[in-house]
């Protein structure tokens, strides 16, 4: 370990706890830590926030069937068309 990884830090006391000054530069991220012993160490390390993906593994799957959000497009369709030009414009009509 280097130098620059090193600082001196203070400690003291926050009610019944010990705490610690982390110095700038060693600063972590959140606002919640974990800390355990290594022999006579203590590390602290930043709690991992979960990502989406983990967050979206938790959620019951939706069982249910979506409705069919493109039922009575076509009607209107016509509708629109016949009164203002252009303002039916659909994916399907457009690609073509």
């Amino acid at each position: 370990m280097s130098k620059m990884d090193m600082r001196h830090a203070r400690l003291f006391r926050a009610g019944p706890d010990q705490a610690v000054r982390i110095p700038k530069g060693f600063e972590l991220p959140g606002d919640e830590v974990i800390i355990h012993r290594e022999g006579d160490r203590l590390v602290i390390e930043p709690v991992a926030r979960p990502g989406l993906l983990a967050l979206l593994a938790t959620l019951e799957s939706i069982d249910e069937a979506f409705p069919d959000v493109d039922e009575g497009l076509r009607a209107r369709d016509t509708n629109l068309r016949a009164s203002r030009p252009g303002a039916g414009l659909t994916v399907e009509n457009w690609l073509d």
